[in-house]
């Protein structure tokens, strides 16, 4: 399984328009095929960072989520949002205990 973690920060006046968009696109995302899991996390120092992790079947679920009109729909409008770049891992998952 592959998860891709997205590290983003924005500016603190965009962060509630941030939260508004990801609460409206959440479902679609998380219903795109391929899709199995989709969770948010907020830094708990600076509430401006959060961090989004989405588990996929495999990493050409993934590049087809990145090649869709939803992705782009999605991309074009948070990216103006940002006050840093936003960085992003695809990291095989190994383990879970719970």
């Amino acid at each position: 399984m592959l998860v891709r973690i997205v590290k983003m920060g924005f500016y603190k006046q965009n962060v509630e328009v941030f939260l508004e968009n990801f609460e409206a696109t959440k479902t679609n995302i998380r219903e795109f095929k391929g899709c199995t899991n989709l969770e948010l996390y907020r830094d708990k120092k600076d509430p401006s960072i959060f961090f989004t992790y989405s588990y996929w079947e495999s990493e050409a679920a993934l590049e087809n989520y990145r090649k869709s009109e939803l992705f782009n729909s999605i991309w074009s409008k948070i990216k103006p949002l940002f006050s840093i770049r936003p960085e992003a891992w695809s990291v095989d998952k190994m383990e879970s205990l719970k």
